[in-house]
């Protein structure tokens, strides 16, 4: 049948296309360095554990940019005004702790999961807290805090 068209299914035309550019980003997308990764998630560990937990500010500080970026609004940027920030936090607060659940990288970004709380009756909070490591040094933070409630419409836990 010369010149006749065949009919193809949608669906895998669909499947070939995203196969294709699924197949040409990996083959334009760098290569993860494993061991790079593994430094900055276990900079940014030691970091909060000494920051968050155990309160020591200046010391934990040392591997805080100066020019840090800050992206929750609550805090300022760069490093003396956050430290300044939390310094009058934990001494108001000397009971706060952020139990980290979970750990991940990609690149230069480092994951945590967290639970936050602010003494033993505290329900806290579950925080996603974002690093961004650049030269040994923590040059960039996000975050997103979520209230643990009392009630949950599910049996499952947020962490």
């Amino acid at each position: 049948m010369k010149g006749a068209i065949r009919w193809v299914s949608p669906v895998l035309l669909a499947g070939s296309f995203l196969l294709s550019t699924n197949a040409a980003l990996a083959a334009n997308s760098p290569t993860r360095d494993v061991v790079q990764e593994e430094s900055n998630r276990t900079l940014v560990v030691n970091f909060y554990d000494s920051f968050f937990n155990k309160h020591q500010v200046q010391e934990a500080a040392t591997v805080v940019a100066q020019d840090y970026i800050q992206h929750n609004p609550e805090v300022p940027d760069g490093k003396a005004p956050f430290v300044g920030y939390f310094s009058g936090y934990f001494k108001e607060n000397p009971q706060s702790r952020a139990r980290i659940v979970r750990s991940a990288t990609d690149g230069d970004l480092v994951y945590l999961h967290v639970h936050s709380t602010n003494g033993k009756a505290d329900r806290g909070q579950a925080v996603i807290d974002i690093f961004r490591v650049q030269d040994g040094k923590i040059v960039e933070h996000w975050d997103v805090i979520q209230a643990v409630p009392e009630q949950a419409a599910n049996s499952n836990t947020m962490f």
